[in-house]
């Protein structure tokens, strides 16, 4: 008996050697992902520059805990950036956005396009976001231009392009900030790689959204938990989306939950204007449009529970069908804001829990096998390695303590401007009457935030 176990171990060890090269050169085909983009002369690391400072640790910045710092850094290549870059990025992108977000939510956003190649923005802000704190920080970032939100903002979406000219940028792309660029199909995960392949007779290009599909109801930093989106219907099949649709709607009115017509990046070019959020408006000529067919806007919306009552107090309406009707395009935000107008807490959270998250494990996994689902995690490392690395909490340190009396001045009767200006926006219901103030005014066939198509309109698409 031992003589016949003796025999087997020659074989039992050669056996084992060839299963470990096995595995080793199983392992060694995939490239290390932390030196992805080193190789690549043109990547958006090359161009950035070096001297990142390290974490700095102030206990008079309120804002630092929450987007946290420490001595870890996930990726090498994070280290030594100073996002001063400029006019030696090519093609130059800029965004611009109307917001009212806090800075813990405003600094992550700007920082993630940052890394992908957007150079420049132009932030229309009220609310939080124009606070004296707020300013302070995000005035200290460099290529990022703050413009207090007055009654005319016409006037002001148009400056914006006039803003981006002189600034000297090619491409301008309006975004929310809860939505986040995805440049799928670029091997550099750039915006600029993107838009720089783009023919030079195309004016807009359209990035189809992609909405978050949250799977718990404790979110608290969207950007950093939530991987998993509904793919657009310009990303799928016609077979797919309409065989899937009940199931992947879960009972709502509609296939996404708010808008699904994507957002737009337009040249830069003369009597350009602003055609809604969604798209832009050439008043001389007929804009050449095409769309991404990987590229896409991860839109993060009623991501967190909160959510639901920061719309309602945020809006002036009342639950009738008028005010309601007046106030909301989108079936989705007319239901989600009765429920929070009329219903206690607990009614609220089990609602969430009904028709946002996604609870339904092999629900989950039949759409994520049929494509209709997917997951992404690269916003989530980066961001995450943005926080780890000391990024936010450096730039919050390192603003002004102080500023002058005559910007305070300025300051504050800005933030006057945008207390009368919301008193205003309140009679007609802000959330969605606000849009059409924003956008309507630019001209009369905006294009407003729409749903995807329905079952009633397959036949439009056979």
């Amino acid at each position: 008996m031992s003589g016949h176990f003796t025999g087997l171990r020659p074989t039992i060890f050669f056996t084992f050697l060839l299963l470990s090269l096995a595995l080793i050169a199983f392992f060694l085909q995939f490239p290390d992902p932390t030196t992805r983009f080193t190789d690549t002369k043109d990547d958006p690391v090359t161009k950035m520059g070096s001297g990142l400072p390290g974490p700095v640790r102030s206990s008079s910045v309120d804002c630092a805990g929450l987007l946290g710092q420490s001595g870890k850094v996930s990726f090498p290549y994070f280290r030594n950036w100073k996002f001063d870059f400029g006019s030696d990025l090519s093609p130059k992108i800029s965004i611009t956005s109307t917001t009212s977000g806090g800075i813990e939510q405003i600094l992550p956003w700007i920082f993630y396009h940052k890394v992908i190649g957007i150079s420049n923005f132009f932030l229309f802000v009220e609310g939080n976001a124009a606070s004296v704190a707020t300013y302070k920080v995000l005035q200290s970032i460099k290529g990022v231009k703050i413009i207090h939100r007055t009654r005319d903002l016409e006037e002001q979406q148009a400056n914006s392009i006039i803003m981006a000219r002189e600034a000297e940028m090619d491409w301008i792309i309006h975004l929310d900030t809860d939505e986040l660029m995805y440049p799928a199909g670029s091997q550099e995960y750039s915006v600029r790689k993107l838009l720089s392949d783009v023919p030079g007779d195309v004016d807009t290009v359209v990035f189809p959204n992609y909405e978050s599909s949250v799977e718990r109801d404790d979110i608290k930093e969207p950007f950093s938990e939530v991987t998993m989106f509904k793919k657009n219907f310009d990303h799928l099949s016609k077979e797919t989306y309409f065989g899937y649709y009940n199931e992947a709607s879960q009972g709502n009115p509609n296939y996404f939950l708010t808008y699904g017509n994507g957002k737009s990046a337009a040249r830069v070019q003369d009597h350009l204007r602003p055609n809604g959020a969604h798209r832009w408006h050439n008043y001389l000529k007929n804009l050449n449009e095409i769309k991404f067919d990987e590229a896409a806007v991860l839109h993060y919306t009623y991501s967190k529970f909160l959510d639901l009552t920061s719309r309602r107090d945020r809006c002036g309406c009342k639950p009738t069908r008028e005010d309601i009707e007046r106030c909301f395009m989108l079936d989705f935000d007319r239901n989600a804001f009765v429920i929070a107008s009329t219903s206690t807490e607990e009614e609220m959270l089990d609602w969430y829990r009904d028709h946002v998250v996604w609870t339904d494990k092999e629900l989950k996994l039949k759409l994520l096998k049929r494509g209709i689902l997917t997951r992404t995690y690269t916003p989530t490392v980066i961001i995450q390695s943005l926080k780890e690395s000391g990024v936010f909490s450096s730039v919050i340190a390192s603003a002004q303590t102080n500023i002058s009396d005559s910007d305070k001045r300025n300051l504050l009767s800005s933030e006057n401007v945008n207390k009368s200006s919301n008193y205003n926006l309140r009679k007609i219901g802000e959330d969605q009457g606000r849009k059409v103030l924003e956008f309507s005014a630019v001209n009369s066939h905006a294009v407003p935030p729409q749903s995807l198509p329905g079952l009633n309109d397959i036949h439009l698409h056979i």
